[in-house]
């Protein structure tokens, strides 16, 4: 199991009704269940426009969405399915099946008022959505910049702080910046001078293939240990 870092400082949100926290949560026992809920208020969340919806589509193009439906490949689209079905019988989703020509368009929306709306338009005629699937949104993995990485290990942002960081990040990959972070960290040298000794160091000698934060001491010394200690 991987290992999770925690949440940043400042992080994209979403928004989860409270009923499903009140009436969902305590009565779903299904975990694809559970994930294909969370994952659909996620995905509405980025779509735009008066109505929202997804299609079964969009769903399986996430690869790192499906990829956490079971472990095996082979069974995903059953574990994707099981999901559906059991949110759409909660009544949590509300399923609509277009046919267009030989295929099944399978749309699905949040059982909301505006969604409700929605499936009753299409039941009727009154409306029917294109054909042509949106490219969704996809799962990535987020990432922290410098500046919360700092913030989260060092301490607070000074003005002058944030123009060096800003500096540094000119100079150096953002991967060398966070490394020296943590090295700073695990040698409890919290400092930004620390940090910038260290990133000299590697950009004059190299800063080689593997570095953790526990070999910190083979790049603190040498040339930059005074201002390392500083």
């Amino acid at each position: 199991m991987q290992n999770f870092e925690g949440f940043p400082i400042k992080g994209r949100l979403i928004k989860v009704p409270g009923q499903f926290f009140s009436e969902l949560l305590p009565q779903i026992d299904s975990l694809p269940e559970l994930k294909v809920t969370l994952y659909c208020f996620w995905q509405l969340q980025q779509k735009e426009g008066q109505v929202r919806f997804l299609r079964k589509y969009d769903l399986l193009a996430d690869e790192m969405f499906m990829s956490g439906m079971a472990a095996r490949e082979s069974d995903r689209r059953a574990a994707l399915d099981e999901g559906l079905e059991r949110a759409v019988i909660r009544g949590t989703l509300l399923h609509v099946q277009l046919h267009r020509d030989k295929t099944d368009d399978d749309l699905y929306f949040v059982n909301t008022a505006r969604g409700r709306a929605a499936v009753e338009g299409i039941e009727k005629g009154e409306w029917i959505p294109g054909p042509e699937p949106v490219v969704p949104p996809k799962l990535t993995i987020e990432r922290p910049n410098v500046f919360t990485i700092y913030e989260q290990n060092i301490g607070p942002l000074t003005p002058h702080i944030a123009d060096s960081l800003r500096d540094l990040e000119q100079t150096y990959p953002e991967e060398w910046i966070v490394e020296a972070i943590e090295i700073a960290v695990k040698q409890n040298k919290r400092r930004l001078a620390y940090c910038e000794a260290i990133l000299k160091r590697w950009e004059t000698e190299g800063r080689g293939e593997d570095v953790r934060p526990d070999d910190a001491q083979r790049f603190i010394s040498g040339k930059y240990k005074d201002e390392i200690e500083y």
